[in-house]
């Protein structure tokens, strides 16, 4: 289980059994762009719509996820609790999703809610992705689907970094898939906004910090500075690359180990998913091609890291099938 530091709810999934057919969108949700067809809904439309919130689909740090009908199956990311803190960071990430326009790659934010009459409650409400997350079906996926995967969160990392967004914890629980295996970038709980910024670092001897990222993922320089930047973001998609790889989570509990331990002390041919290397056919050179990327996006010095857009530059050159 992937061991998560920050304190704010990660990302949520749907069941299978709770994997009917989306409905189309009704006045309250559409899917042209997020931030012009965002909803404000009172909370008794979100109460009604999830039946009185019978249906719990996730949980995890200070929140709660609810299933719910909206016009279409809408999961519903409820804050519980409502301190100054937790307020700022509901109130961060509502300005992040507001920011972001409709991609194909990131999850699509519908609505939200900033407090019921009695409770001091704050919701957002986001699409339905029926596969669940990355972290969750890599075993069963195609070398195909995994590259797929690979291009087009880095085509998501392009848009948000030209917004000048910054994620902060990309991660395969993080990374919704939706009925064709498309990859939906999740969770902007601990996303920045602005080209660089210095937060506490972990060595700070102030106790009030909150760590940016999750085990296995984090960028060691971003622990060492505290510096957050977009190269923070690209470290952790080199650590997805050697997951969609090897099927290896990014930390290994009962090892110890971290999964960008395993570069340069592993033959290429050894570092394949078992499963693939037994049911799937899939080309060395393609294996070689992205272990190259993943290792570029892992390097100790964060200038010498590619931009998501030379990413998606090289994965279009690598894999044919992106063409």
């Amino acid at each position: 289980m992937v061991f998560i530091l920050k304190a704010a709810f990660s990302c949520f999934t749907l069941s299978s059994d709770d994997s009917s057919k989306v409905a189309d969108c009704d006045d309250h949700i559409t899917s042209s762009s997020s931030s012009c067809c965002v909803k404000t809904f009172s909370w008794d439309e979100i109460k009604k719509g999830s039946n009185n919130f019978s249906k719990v689909i996730g949980s995890g740090g200070f929140s709660t996820v609810y299933l719910a009908r909206l016009g279409a199956l809408t999961a519903v990311k409820i804050q519980s609790s409502c301190t100054d803190r937790l307020a700022r960071i509901h109130d961060q990430e509502l300005q992040i999703l507001l920011t972001l326009k409709h991609h194909p790659n990131i999850v699509n934010f519908v609505g939200h809610s900033s407090s019921c009459d009695d409770q001091d409650q704050r919701a957002l409400l986001f699409e339905y992705a029926s596969n669940g997350t990355l972290h969750d079906k890599l075993h069963m996926l195609s070398w195909k689907q995994r590259t797929m995967i690979a291009f087009q969160l880095a085509t998501a990392l392009e848009y948000i970094h030209s917004l000048h967004i910054i994620h902060g914890d990309i991660k395969a629980s993080n990374i919704l898939l939706d009925q064709q295996f498309n990859c939906k970038l999740c969770d902007f709980g601990s996303a920045k906004l602005g080209f660089t910024s210095m937060v506490l670092p972990p060595s700070s001897t102030k106790m009030n910090r909150m760590i940016m990222g999750s085990q296995g993922y984090i960028d060691p320089h971003y622990l060492k500075t505290g510096l957050v930047s977009k190269k923070n973001d690209i470290y952790s998609y080199g650590v997805i690359l050697l997951e969609l790889i090897t099927g290896r989570e990014a930390f290994s509990m009962e090892r110890g180990e971290k999964l960008t331990q395993i570069i340069g002390k592993v033959r290429i041919e050894d570092m394949v998913d078992p499963r693939l290397m037994k049911y799937d056919v899939f080309d060395i050179e393609e294996v070689r091609a992205m272990v190259g990327v993943a290792g570029k996006c892992i390097g100790g010095s964060p200038a010498a890291r590619p931009s998501a857009t030379e990413i998606v530059t090289s994965m279009r050159e690598i894999f044919t099938h992106l063409l």
